[in-house]
């Protein structure tokens, strides 16, 4: 089983324009979708319609118009009642893909209710392979509970992964050495913030055919004990760094209708090939099947972003060796002794 932990959920609100965002004008919406979301709710949603095992946890009102749209699907969920509201962010999206977010900051969590949550965290991990940590943290939550529920989880039977940005990431990183997750998923963006670099650089690398910069940043997190850096590049494609070597994957050309959900997918899609007993290249490929399908017909918006960023179907993967060495062809992943 996979649980995911989304310290703070959303109802996400798509809107489709028909034509390109203006600042000060008025738009008229082709669509609109709204979906309990969030960034673990979203891995929970896409592995459960691809036939994964997964519980979804987090904390939210039992009366809360999140709940009842959980309840009304097919994920399993675990709510820690809460007293706030469950914030909604808004994605508007233009006829070319591009996608702006307004996203609220989130009911604040006070220190019983983040108690229960991290008990709820631990207790699910027991029966899990791995354990998600996804998305911003509400108000009230020190930037570090990340850092934290890594360290209390180390003793446990399961791998942690970790996608999340800014403060919580910073304070991640700066951690490593008593809470290095088993795997990351920055973007460019994240993972330049963290080491320094420039996220266009990064990006404009792998686009022209060097993945290097980005192995050399990701390597830098590998080294500090990080089991495995998973760094999603948008178009670029992406470029998976482990102790065993480093892999990039080019999609072919594809009209993006959303981003929306597109990060939280390629992390679905790589878990749910490492819980097949993929090596780390194929877990850089992804076939179409009835699942994907399902998804795109049922939810589009997550759909349509697993569909473009699931390291698409079929992806080109390609050893890359930083240092020019060619390495052993064993691709198992670290696990610093938790599974």
């Amino acid at each position: 089983m996979i649980v995911t932990v989304t310290p703070n959920p959303s109802i996400d609100r798509t809107v489709t324009l028909t034509g390109p965002l203006t600042r000060g004008a008025v738009h008229r919406v082709s669509s609109v979708t709204t979906e309990p979301g969030g960034k673990g709710v979203n891995v929970a949603r896409a592995l459960t319609l691809a036939g994964v095992d997964a519980t979804a946890v987090l904390p939210a009102p039992a009366t809360d118009s999140l709940v009842a749209a959980l309840t009304a699907s097919a994920v399993r969920f675990q709510c820690v009642p809460t007293t706030g509201a469950v914030r909604t962010n808004l994605a508007i999206t233009e006829h070319d893909g591009t996608t702006t977010k307004v996203n609220e900051p989130g009911a604040p969590l006070d220190a019983a209710a983040l108690d229960a949550l991290t008990l709820a965290v631990i207790s699910a991990a027991e029966a899990a392979s791995w354990v998600v940590l996804s998305g911003s943290l509400p108000p009230g939550v020190p930037d570090h509970w990340y850092a934290h529920v890594v360290a209390l989880l180390a003793p446990y039977p399961c791998r942690v992964a970790i996608d999340t940005s800014e403060g919580p990431l910073a304070a991640l990183v700066a951690s490593f050495d008593r809470a290095a997750p088993d795997l990351i998923k920055p973007n460019a963006e994240e993972l330049a913030s963290v080491l320094g670099h420039s996220p266009e650089a990064l990006e404009a690398a792998v686009a022209q055919g060097d993945p290097e910069p980005v192995v050399a940043a990701a390597r830098q997190l590998v080294d500090r004990g990080v089991g495995a850096v998973l760094a999603t590049l948008g178009a670029a494609g992406a470029v998976l760094v482990d102790e065993t070597g480093s892999w990039l994957a080019t999609p072919p050309p594809i009209a993006a209708r959303s981003t929306v959900g597109a990060g939280d997918a390629s992390l679905a899609g790589y878990l749910r090939a490492d819980v097949g007993g993929a090596v780390p290249p194929q877990r850089l490929e992804q076939r179409k099947g009835e699942p994907l399908r399902q998804l795109v017909e049922r939810h589009p918006a997550i759909g349509q972003a697993f569909a473009a960023n699931r390291f698409v179907a079929p992806a080109i993967a390609q050893r890359h060796h930083a240092d020019g060495v060619a390495r052993r062809p064993d691709c198992r992943s670290r696990s610093r002794g938790r599974c």
